[in-house]
């Protein structure tokens, strides 16, 4: 719970319709980076709702480790995910504080180069959760519930779109690191990053048409 009404809260605090409302309103936070974040927690919420109907399937009785493992796992990535959410949102609100003020102001020439790395790296952080939600979404397929197989292949797509979400608000930022050494390196990172998203989002969805 939040007190002071100075600071906004937290976002998986907040009823649906008053996010919603948030998101619609003239504000650059929260923006597209907290929705790629929050698009993971439906993920692996969703991944988790089929885990949970999986476990105690005596068909499953061979996969119940591995339920069991991966369920926590997705409950970790869940909370995570919405603590990334908000991350994302303080982050790239600094950024957008200091955008604003003249290039030459003492706080934005002190803060600038710091303050787009951590608009790139909270958007970065996500992806990473993106990758982490399916590799546990990847080990379900023949081995849940078929009958959840329509929510499984939803989480899929889901993980996938928000760490392709994420990377967009990478690439926006990107142009704005002067030091040419690290662009490259965060470019070629979170590209490589992305394409692992979409192989594994590929792969598992696969899986899935083969077992269903």
């Amino acid at each position: 719970m939040n007190d002071d009404p100075r600071e906004p809260a937290p976002l998986g605090s907040l009823r649906l319709d008053h996010l919603l409302e948030r998101l619609g309103s003239k504000s650059p936070v929260p923006g597209g980076g907290s929705v790629a974040g929050i698009a993971n927690g439906l993920a692996a919420g969703l991944g988790g709702m089929v885990v949970a109907y999986s476990l105690g399937k005596k068909s499953l009785a061979a996969d119940q480790p591995m339920l069991e493992h991966t369920g926590t796992q997705l409950t970790e990535l869940r909370t995570a995910s919405l603590s990334q959410s908000d991350e994302d949102a303080t982050a790239y609100g600094v950024l957008n504080t200091l955008w604003r003020l003249d290039a030459q102001d003492p706080a934005r020439v002190d803060g600038f180069a710091d303050a787009v790395q951590g608009a790139i790296l909270a958007p970065g952080a996500i992806m990473d959760t993106s990758l982490a939600i399916l590799n546990c979404l990847e080990k379900l397929p023949g081995h849940s519930a078929k009958h959840l197989s329509s929510d499984l292949a939803i989480a899929v797509e889901l993980a996938c779109t928000a760490g392709r979400a994420a990377e967009r608000n990478v690439s926006v930022n990107l142009p704005l690191v002067e030091d040419a050494t690290l662009k490259s390196e965060l470019d070629a990172r979170y590209g490589a990053l992305g394409l692992q998203i979409d192989s594994l989002a590929r792969s598992t969805l696969e899986s899935l048409s083969a077992t269903s």
